[in-house]
Formats: structure tokens, sequence, C-alpha cells
């Protein structure tokens, strides 16, 4: 199932997707901080994700996200 790039996302150049791939791959860099250099809100950063990644790690990244997130408060 293909899901759609969000239409701020669609616009971004290549450069720009992977600072934020990378910036969401990070565990010291919160969806906050992706959205005040980007714009992009999670539920855009997820979608990015999903569609620049490949499934299993998209997967990945969404379990060690929620972990993260379930041990602190203030996490992505």
């Amino acid at each position: 199932m293909t899901h759609p790039i969000p239409p701020h996302a669609s616009a971004l150049d290549p450069a720009t997707v992977g600072e934020i791939i990378q910036m969401a791959l990070s565990d010291h860099v919160s969806f906050a901080q992706i959205r005040a250099v980007h714009g992009l809100h999670h539920d855009e950063v997820k979608a990015l994700m999903r569609t620049h990644l490949a499934p299993g790690s998209y997967r990945a990244w969404r379990k060690r996200v929620r972990r993260f997130a379930d041990q602190r408060a203030n996490y992505k």
C-alpha cells in the first residue's frame, strides 16, 4: 500500500528530504525540532519516512520511536 507524500513534503528537494530523514532517524532530534526547522508535522514526517524507507526500516524506526516515547516524556 502506497501512502501519499504530504503536499508540503512533495515540494522539498532531495537534499532537504535527506536532512529530514537524518533528523528523524536521530535519537537526539524531536518531532518538534523537525517542525521548527522544516515546518512538517509529526504525521507528515512519518508519511515521508514511510515513502522513503524500506518497509522493514520504517517499522524498526517506528518501533524505536515508540519505545523511546514510552521511556521519556519529551521524546518524539
